[in-house]
């Protein structure tokens, strides 16, 4: 035998000469074809886990807290709703059946646009908005149905329905993206005119809402709006214009008694919550009542009474908060507050370290449309706010406003992702420069 092998049982040829290498038999591992070490499954995962790889250069702090909101949502919209279906004798799982079906779609649709390139999306954005458009011209015609006195609502059977103006809210933040965040040569921030064309392309989305009537959504736009131009660098003096606008625009439809009778009614409300408990200050003393009797720790899921005599309106959906204050107590509600913060914090984080002026602008768009949300409707429920019909994101009953909240997460993962996969330096994009 040479030199350089060992033969088994031979105490000979211990040390291989100089220049050789000890060759040592391996035995072959055995696989099955297509199976991998332990199965398909594993090399799946392993994939998945390996480093640069799309699902793991996702943000999983953003996804956990969206994921346990959805949890608590689909807990306290099946309390909300099982006692009076089973007082109806129907099926007392009809709306826990129909929110997780909503929730399945949306995390499709988060997982889809969170791989896509957000510069992709856009792209196709004033397409996407013009869509939306047409979605709020079709409420107004015929084929849109009224509910609590806005004609918002496309029903197409079932139980189900589509609400045009959470697609409008989504598009609407790509196409002032789009506006803003194509800066020319040697600016630092968009013009004044870059600005008014944000506003122009703007209004016919806003004009739409307010003819509904939703003042409620078209608040939410605007402040999506101020937010977005804050945040893309415009000068101050712009700033103060647009909100000088806006002040007057509210100041006229308040003058001309635009406002229908219902929506004043609630700002009287708000600003006399004493003048009339049992009219129009009824949803939002029984709102008081309902979350002030939950106390510290609640009194359990299924056993909220104010949630059982359904003494709330729209429980399930405007008024989500006040069972939760009342079954999970002081605590579950801040546990909602903490994790909708978690959500905001990633939002912002993004916005910071987005790789161009567009994404960073995506992603402001999308938390300062959550953040008002939840403000306001929170706010409705412990009277610091008018009573409207903003549901809570992520936590609220409803088809539109899950799909679209999850929408919005996937544009602030592709923001993320393409950071992580593509941005080389530790910094990110520094907000209102090239």
């Amino acid at each position: 035998m040479a030199s350089g092998f060992r033969s088994p049982g031979s105490g000979s040829n211990r040390f291989p000469r100089p220049g050789y290498r000890r060759l040592e038999a391996v035995r072959p591992a055995l696989r099955t074809p297509g199976t991998g070490s332990f199965g398909g499954r594993r090399s799946l995962f392993a994939r998945a886990a390996t480093r640069g790889s799309p699902v793991r250069s996702l943000d999983w702090v953003l996804n956990g807290a969206v994921l346990g909101l959805t949890v608590l949502s689909t807990l306290l919209i099946w309390s909300a709703t099982r006692p009076q279906l089973l007082q109806a004798g129907g099926d007392p799982q009809a709306f826990l059946k129909k929110q997780l079906l909503n929730v399945v779609i949306g995390l499709v649709l988060l997982g889809t646009v969170s791989m896509l390139d957000y510069r992709l999306l856009r792209a196709y954005a004033p397409i996407g908005y013009l869509l939306a458009c047409l979605g709020l011209v079709a409420v107004l015609t015929p084929i849109g149905s009224a509910i609590n006195g806005a004609r918002s609502w496309i029903v197409i059977g079932g139980g189900f329905e589509i609400e045009p103006s959470e697609f409008a809210k989504v598009t609407l933040i790509l196409v002032l993206a789009l506006v803003l965040g194509e800066l020319r040569d040697g600016d630092e921030a968009p013009r004044g005119r870059d600005l008014a064309l944000a506003i122009a392309v703007s209004l016919p989305a806003l004009g739409l809402v307010m003819l509904q009537p939703d003042l409620s959504v078209a608040i939410v736009m605007a402040v999506v709006i101020l937010g977005m131009a804050v945040v893309s660098g415009t000068r101050l003096r712009w700033i103060a214009a647009l909100l000088l606008i806006t002040l007057a625009t509210a100041l006229v439809v308040w003058q001309l008694h635009l406002l229908k009778g219902y929506q004043i009614q609630r700002i009287t409300a708000f600003v006399h919550p004493t003048a009339n408990p049992s009219g129009s200050g009824y949803n939002a003393s029984q709102a008081l009542i309902t979350i002030g009797s939950g106390g510290m720790f609640g009194q359990g899921l299924f056993h909220g009474g104010q949630t059982a005599g359904h003494f709330v309106p729209e429980q399930q959906t405007d008024f989500i908060f006040t069972v939760a204050g009342e079954e999970f107590g002081f605590t579950g509600a801040i546990v909602i507050i903490a994790l909708l913060g978690v959500v905001l914090a990633r939002a912002l984080r993004i916005a910071v370290h987005a790789d161009s002026q567009s994404g960073a602008l995506i992603a402001a768009g999308v938390a300062c449309w959550f953040a008002v949300q939840a403000f306001i409707n929170i706010g409705m429920t412990v009277g610091i706010t008018p009573v409207s019909g903003v549901p809570l994101p992520f936590v609220s009953y409803g088809g539109t406003a899950t799909l679209a909240n999850m929408i919005g997460i996937g544009l602030l993962q592709a923001v993320h992702r393409r950071h992580n996969i593509f941005s080389g330096s530790p910094g990110g994009y520094r907000l209102g420069r090239t």
